[in-house]
């Protein structure tokens, strides 16, 4: 599949970025993924103003929208069955440390086919933390060598996510994704205030299906009667197991309802 690098569509071993990139030197940078549906990217609206945000969260200039957007366009036009966009701004070629360069940023635009995910899904809580009072915590930055750890973690133990908490042993979230409860009935999902992501789908979610946020416990896990991830590839997913230990039900109702509704309204609006 091709990928678009700063303006220039070609094949993959053939793209250039380079070796000094802040991205690849010292993860400085941000990215979003998006699914892809008939050849158009889901909630790019959405996508885009979270780029610039993690950006403006790192101290990096926000990206021109007008030019990510055209570079959607040719990519997505050269590879009309994509099923998944990465999107990833990074600070450019800089020196080997910490410093910024003055080269200017990179953008690459990269596309795969989709994947399926299983009906109900077990996650693996891990035994480290996010910390939320990170100077990066709530952004989507390059540096995810500690989601690549936990991920393994999870696989190891017949998992598909692996979940956070934060530091001061709150729920928090997975390592690509965001995690809802059912407790007594009413759906929850972890505050802002916990460290985690603010997803794109969580934010839908919460919008189409009455989620309220709150402080929750790890410990809710074991209390929920449902369970389930958000993520702009798994959409609405169940989860059978957290660990050992079964969810009562996978899916129940409030969950059904939540896959059911999200389906339809993201069938009726490409970019809500």
């Amino acid at each position: 599949m091709k990928v678009w690098v700063d303006g220039r569509l070609s094949e993959p071993e053939q793209a250039r970025v380079s070796p000094l990139d802040h991205g690849f030197t010292v993860g400085d940078g941000v990215f979003e993924t998006c699914k892809v549906v008939g050849g158009r990217p889901f909630a790019l609206t959405r996508h885009l103003v979270r780029l610039a945000g993690s950006a403006k969260g790192l101290g990096l200039p926000a990206p021109d929208e007008g030019r990510v957007r055209d570079g959607v366009a040719e990519l997505l036009a050269a590879e009309p069955d994509a099923g998944r966009l990465r999107i990833t701004y990074t600070g450019g070629p800089g020196p080997l440390g910490s410093d910024r360069g003055d080269e200017g940023n990179t953008l690459v635009l990269a596309v795969s086919p989709g994947g399926t995910w299983e009906a109900t899904t077990k996650v693996a809580v891990v035994p480290w933390v996010r910390n939320e009072r990170s100077a990066v915590a709530g952004l989507k930055t390059t540096a995810y060598a500690e989601n690549v750890v936990a991920l393994e973690y999870a696989h190891a133990r017949g998992g598909s996510e692996a979940i956070f908490a934060n530091s001061v042993g709150a729920l928090c979230e997975g390592t690509g994704s965001n995690i809802f409860c059912v407790i007594d009935g009413e759906l929850l999902t972890p505050s802002l205030a916990s460290g985690c992501l603010a997803g794109i789908t969580r934010a839908l979610v919460i919008e189409w299906c009455g989620a309220r946020e709150d402080d929750l416990p790890l410990a809710a896990l074991q209390r929920a009667e449902e369970v389930f991830l958000t993520s702009s590839t798994r959409d609405v997913q169940p989860v059978h197991a957290v660990g050992d230990d079964e969810v009562a039900q996978a899916p129940g109702p409030v969950t059904k309802r939540a896959v059911d509704l999200f389906a339809s309204r993201a069938a009726a609006d490409i970019d809500p």
